[in-house]
């Protein structure tokens, strides 16, 4: 079968043993792209099958999402519901580190499915992984009634934040470096930035952005990172000091008060087709791998999620 590697020429598609072993056996049919896999790709990261959003069909036919998080569910951060935040040996994510699901088939295990919801289409489910890191930091945000929020950054989840915030019912306004990022927060109901904000989400994650959000607040205003800064966190520090700003990180999501935030975000795409009308602009067969990394390395060409149908 067909898999998605990075080797020291780039992505590549390699033939791979058929998956055997204990657990739910898939046919993979959609597998986003991350920014995170594209700068790993970059980074020259290598080892390991490559992709953490996605989903598929069992031999029933019946349809899955599947959590990439590998915890173990006894420590106390497991049992509080911050499975995320596992601290047991063996805490993995799948497509990072570890094998993912650019692939034809994969077995994994039975509790990390979640049976998708009447109305969202396997071909579309990749984006619960996202929507669910953007849906975390909205909740980590704690935006009260009447407070401004704007979302720095009009990638995916940017835009996934931008939407989770109109699920809620809450006025968003999203920060876009491209024209058809702008059009596409528009279509999801989002406004242009304007004036100061009590709450910024940085969906960017680059030093830049940090400045603008640090800008945008207002003083006492919270800021909500979901960057992955591999050293040091560029935070602008007069700025921040003299706006006595608050920085609150957010990883990926887990449980909150029971509830997989995974099963929260399913439930909204399949509510609002929209959404993934939206945000997935690209689709391309796993032979086209190489491809389709290429595009979504290029954010000014018009993509925003680019997803492999194995």
């Amino acid at each position: 079968m067909r898999a998605v590697v990075n080797t020291a020429e780039g992505i590549r598609v390699i033939n791979a043993d058929e998956p055997d072993g204990v657990g739910a056996r898939l046919s993979v049919a959609s597998a986003g792209i991350c920014g995170t896999d594209v700068n790993f790709v970059a980074a020259g990261i290598t080892g390991f099958v490559y992709g953490h959003e996605f989903a598929g069909v069992d031999e029933s036919g019946a349809a899955y999402f599947v959590e990439p998080n590998i915890y173990g569910g006894q420590c106390e951060e497991c049992k509080a519901g911050d499975t995320q935040r596992c601290t047991e040996a063996g805490h993995a994510y799948l497509g990072m580190f570890a094998d993912g699901g650019m692939v034809e088939t994969i077995i994994v295990p039975e509790f990390t499915l979640l049976e998708l919801p009447e109305h969202l289409d396997v071909r579309d489910a990749c984006l619960v992984e996202p929507g669910s890191i953007a849906w975390h930091a909205l909740r980590r945000a704690q935006v009260r009634p009447g407070e401004r929020l704007l979302v720095v950054g009009g990638g995916s989840i940017g835009l996934l934040a931008a939407a989770a915030a109109r699920h809620h019912g809450l006025d968003v306004d999203l920060d876009t470096r491209h024209d058809h990022q702008t059009a596409a927060a528009e279509r999801l109901g989002a406004g242009r930035p304007n004036g100061f904000y009590d709450v910024v989400l940085d969906a960017a994650g680059s030093e830049s952005s940090l400045v603008a959000a640090a800008q945008a607040a207002r003083p006492g205003g919270r800021i909500v990172s979901l960057g992955v800064y591999m050293d040091a966190m560029p935070i602008p520090g007069i700025l921040s000091l003299n706006k006595e700003l608050t920085y609150i990180n957010s990883i990926s999501y887990g449980r909150w008060d029971g509830v997989r935030e995974v099963e929260e975000v399913a439930s909204m795409l399949a509510e609002n087709l929209e959404i993934a009308q939206t945000i997935i602009t690209h689709r391309y067969p796993i032979a086209d791998a190489r491809e389709a990394f290429r595009v979504a390395a290029d954010r000014s060409a018009g993509a925003i999620k680019v997803v492999i149908e194995p």
